[in-house]
This record gives structure tokens, C-alpha cells and sequence, in this order.
């Protein structure tokens, strides 16, 4: 069970957008996700709706999981605990509500790359209180395509976008950041282990092209208090009918 968040560690998240946690899960914890995602792609998956899922270009290997938490009671009950509720409230200001549950497989040699992008250009919420928990089920490397985080981009708001054309992740930043290197915070990450970042933290991550997969779970929360921004929601809808289901 994970320890409250100190108030160093707040501060750091409130200046960074980013915060990486040794251990949330436990090793058993880990093992049951992983046996609970194996079920659910041999048993459920087939049988539900096609935005469930985004697949590689091979058109066979799963990408993406979404809406996890609508789908399987499993991982609704995961992102529910009260104990990860109680982490995430004072990073989103508030009354913390489950969005989403889902996950990027990055599978061995095939794994597509993450285009630079603000998970707000998805989730379209204001105030911007809203975060992902990204949990390492597999470990990641410098070499399976870890996500990097640009520390401190949260705070300048929303950037232009453009559709990506990448599905899965259909719409990203319309220029590459020009902050430093120095600013970057790869997330690497043993299982078990988490990041949670800010809803307009700057990331991205490359292709996995190793023998080894790069399984992550997400859980996203917001405050209960955000409301929908129609700007933001009719940009990404221009770019998911493009390149649906996300």
C-alpha cells in the first residue's frame, strides 16, 4: 500500500509536472495485473467494441487498452482504491475522480513510438487538474522506449497541436519543443514502479525496437471539480476522426 505523498515530494511534483514512485505496486500486485491483462485479451476482447483497442500498424498486435475501467471491474476496482485516491488528491486540488484506465503495450521489436504531445489535448479539461499514474509492469529501459518528460512544461499552458496521424495517439504538439535536454526526465522504471505526471507535462517516447516488451497501466484522475473546455474537445475531435479510436 503506498505512503501519502510528502510534501517534499508534492512540491516537486507542483514544480516539475513529474514525479516518479519506487514501489507502488508490489510484486504480486504486478503479477496480478499482468495475469488479469493476459485474460482479458485471450477472453474479453474479441467480443467488445472496437475504440477498446488500437493496434500496431501489423494490424494483429495490441497497442493500446482503453476504458479499462468501463470494461473490466478488475482494474476499475484497482484505480479506485482508496489508497491511490488519497495519493493522487492534492496533486489534482481536489476530490479525485477515476477517468480512465488503460495501457501502452510497447511490445518486443514492433512497439510504436509516442509523438510529442500534452495528455490535455486528450482529456480536454479545465482547470488543468488532472494527472496520469504510469506504472511499469515490464521494466523500461533506456533502450524499449521509456517516455521522456520535459520537467517544468506544464506550467506554460497549452500548446498549438496538429493531428498526428498517429493512432492511438492521434493528436500531438504542432512544433517539437525547443526547451533544453537538460530539462528532460526519462522515466525509468523498474515494475512496480510509477511516474505520475501533469496533464500539460510535454512528453514523448521512441519506438521500441528491443527484444523486450514495455508493458505500462495507466491510471488517470481529475478533480472533481474540472469541466470540459470546447476548444480543446473540438481540436481533438477534428484529429481523432482522422485517426481513430484515439
Amino acid at each position: 500500500m503506498p505512503s501519502p505523498l510528502s510534501q517534499v515530494q508534492i512540491a516537486d511534483y507542483e514544480a516539475d509536472g513529474v514525479l516518479r514512485l519506487r514501489g507502488l505496486l508490489s510484486p504480486g500486485e504486478v503479477a496480478a495485473v499482468r495475469a488479469e491483462l493476459e485474460r482479458y485479451l485471450r477472453d474479453d476482447l474479441a467480443g467488445l467494441p472496437a475504440d477498446a483497442r488500437t493496434l500496431e500498424p501489423d494490424g494483429r498486435t495490441v497497442r493500446n487498452l482503453w476504458r479499462l475501467e468501463q470494461h473490466n471491474p478488475f482494474f476499475r476496482a484497482l484505480g479506485e482504491r482508496t489508497d491511490l485516491l488519497a495519493l493522487v488528491a492534492p496533486l489534482v486540488r481536489g476530490e479525485p475522480l477515476l477517468a480512465g484506465v488503460e495501457t501502452f503495450n510497447k511490445p518486443a521489436r514492433i512497439g510504436s513510438g509516442v509523438p510529442w504531445h500534452q495528455d490535455n489535448a486528450y482529456f480536454c479539461q479545465t482547470p488543468p487538474d488532472m494527472l496520469t499514474v504510469w506504472i511499469a509492469i515490464d521494466p523500461v529501459t533506456e533502450a524499449n522506449g521509456p517516455v521522456f518528460f520535459l520537467r517544468g512544461s506544464h506550467r506554460g499552458g497549452m500548446r498549438e497541436t496538429r493531428p498526428s496521424g498517429v493512432r492511438g495517439n492521434s493528436i500531438g504538439l504542432a512544433e517539437a519543443p525547443a526547451e533544453s535536454s537538460a530539462d528532460s526526465f526519462c522515466g525509468l522504471l523498474e515494475p512496480g514502479d510509477a511516474t505520475l505526471h501533469h496533464c500539460e507535462t510535454l512528453h514523448h517516447s521512441a519506438p521500441n525496437t528491443t527484444e523486450h516488451s514495455r508493458l505500462g497501466l495507466l491510471l488517470v484522475y481529475r478533480g472533481a471539480h474540472t469541466q470540459m473546455d470546447p476548444h480543446l474537445q473540438a481540436a481533438y475531435r477534428e484529429a481523432v476522426s482522422a485517426t481513430p479510436p484515439a
